[in-house]
């Protein structure tokens, strides 16, 4: 059994580590500007209007009736870089059966295209909007980490999110239409 001063002790850093957490997910939430309404798993995906290397505009609504692989990246990121030739396979594997990876890169137009001429994705990139609030916070990454990416199904609502790369063994959970992420 514990003393009285060690259990003391313990209920201190009991409440200080939660104290710790509140902080950690105000301060998040701070970087929301006012009006700005954060998706979440379970929402409908947010329509935003990107941009395509032609200047034409997308909208996220285009790709309803697929199951959509959101992944937000940039040529600057390492990680991001190393997952592509993943995601390039899993487009290709996953195409037929109803799955569309879509790369979002935030990231200005000059650096993304010269990146991409000298290693093609199989996929669609678009250009992700940079000023605040940035696409990547609208799908729910405060932090504004990358690589960060957002399953949508058939019907865009949000399905999962996840910061960091993806394992193979969750691209593929992700992408195959009869499972779950």
């Amino acid at each position: 059994m514990l003393s009285r001063p060690n259990l003391f002790i313990l209920a201190l850093a009991l409440l200080a580590a939660i104290a710790g957490g509140w902080l950690q997910h105000e301060r998040r939430l701070a970087r929301v500007p006012p009006g700005v309404h954060v998706a979440d798993v379970g929402e409908l995906r947010p329509d935003l209007a990107l941009l395509d290397f032609d200047g034409h505009e997308r909208r996220l609504s285009g790709y309803q009736g697929k199951r959509l692989l959101l992944n937000f990246w940039a040529t600057w990121c390492g990680p991001c870089r190393e997952e592509m030739p993943r995601l390039n396979a899993a487009q290709h594997k996953f195409a037929d059966q109803g799955g569309i990876v879509l790369g979002i890169a935030m990231d200005e137009p000059g650096p993304v295209r010269t990146y991409l001429a000298g290693h093609p994705a199989s996929y669609p990139i678009l250009l992700g909007q940079l000023d605040s609030p940035s696409t990547t916070l609208r799908f729910g990454d405060l932090d504004e980490i990358l690589p960060y990416n957002v399953l949508l199904d058939e019907n865009g609502k949000i399905l999962a999110m996840k910061r960091g790369r993806l394992s193979p063994r969750q691209l593929e959970r992700w992408l195959s239409p009869t499972s779950a992420p």
